[in-house]
């Protein structure tokens, strides 16, 4: 128990190393190849920080263990959208553009929207399911791809390219952030889990909480960062971003793999979700911005949540 706990603080600090050196890395290349910062918060840095809800969903569904898949990454989803929106707007408000406002977030409530709908039919996720939902992140990535290419990055036209050291240490930077990320989510969520079973919590629960937050904590840490460094743009990409991944690329790709069923996430989880990513983009109505009282709301209702979870085990 003792060397479990051990690694669990490891992980995080290792977590938090990783996002600091994205997070650099990333916004230097946004700006030195002027390409939108909530661009690469919606692509590069939601693909890495997904990564670990990505090896947790397939390996979980490979080992027939479907429950701990989807509730990895419905709990990691509302994670994303309370605690980690909640307390980025906390450290600083969240300056949101109306572009993302209007065409992004549309695409985390559609995504969510699938899932529920899909889980709501039936008692499963099919291989027809799957292609559904990959078919939405294809279509997700056209979009962004076609925004980058449409509204590059303000920037001067004077300004000094770059050297080649320059980019390739910025690259080094993300890839080191990345590593980070991916070792340090894997060393927790592998040790916390250890220490869940101990304790005879159930999969559902651990798929719900400690893995689902374990995942969450390179998406929390490389936002909460970015808040600080006054990069919102970030932030809140990472956010849609990776609930977008999640839902979409994570669970479409698993269960093509291998089709899922469903027994121990709740219609009470799978709202949560839903209303959660609704209640996030009604704020960024309230003048493109997610203000510090707005943040403080969302951190209470995944307590709340978190309140529910523990009274029901």
């Amino acid at each position: 128990m003792i060397e479990s706990i051990a690694f669990i603080v490891l992980g995080v600090v290792m977590v938090l190393w990783g996002a600091d050196r994205l997070t650099e890395g990333a916004s230097a290349l946004a700006r030195r190849l002027r390409v939108p910062e909530i661009v690469i918060g919606l692509t590069i840095v939601a693909a890495g920080t997904s990564a670990p809800e990505l090896f947790v969903s397939l390996v979980s569904a490979l080992k027939d263990t479907p429950d701990m898949a989807v509730g990895n990454v419905v709990g990691s989803n509302i994670f994303n959208t309370l605690l980690i929106v909640g307390c980025s707007a906390m450290v600083a408000p969240m300056v949101i553009s109306a572009s993302t406002v209007k065409k992004d977030m549309p695409f985390a409530v559609g995504a969510s929207m699938l899932l529920l709908g899909a889980i709501l039919m039936g008692s499963d996720i099919s291989r027809l399911d799957g292609l559904v939902l990959l078919a939405g992140f294809a279509l997700f990535m056209v979009y962004t791809f076609r925004v980058a290419m449409q509204k590059p990055a303000d920037g001067s036209e004077t300004e000094v390219v770059q050297k080649p050291a320059g980019v390739w240490l910025n690259l080094l930077y993300v890839v080191a952030g990345l590593a980070g990320l991916v070792l340090g989510s894997n060393l927790f969520v592998e040790s916390a889990s250890d220490v869940a079973r101990q304790l005879d919590v159930s999969e559902g629960v651990i798929g719900l909480t400690i893995v689902a937050g374990g995942t969450s904590l390179p998406e929390l840490a490389t936002s909460v960062v970015a808040a600080r460094k006054g990069q919102s743009a970030i932030a809140i990409g990472n956010v849609i971003g990776s609930n977008v991944f999640n839902i979409l690329l994570i669970l479409g790709l698993t269960a093509t793999i291998s089709p899922m069923a469903v027994q121990g996430i709740t219609v009470v989880d799978l709202a949560v979700m839903l209303v959660s990513v609704l209640v996030v983009w009604a704020f960024a109505y309230t003048k493109y911005t997610v203000a510090r009282w707005e943040g403080a709301v969302l951190t209470v209702g995944f307590l709340a949540y978190m309140g529910w979870l523990m009274y029901n085990l």
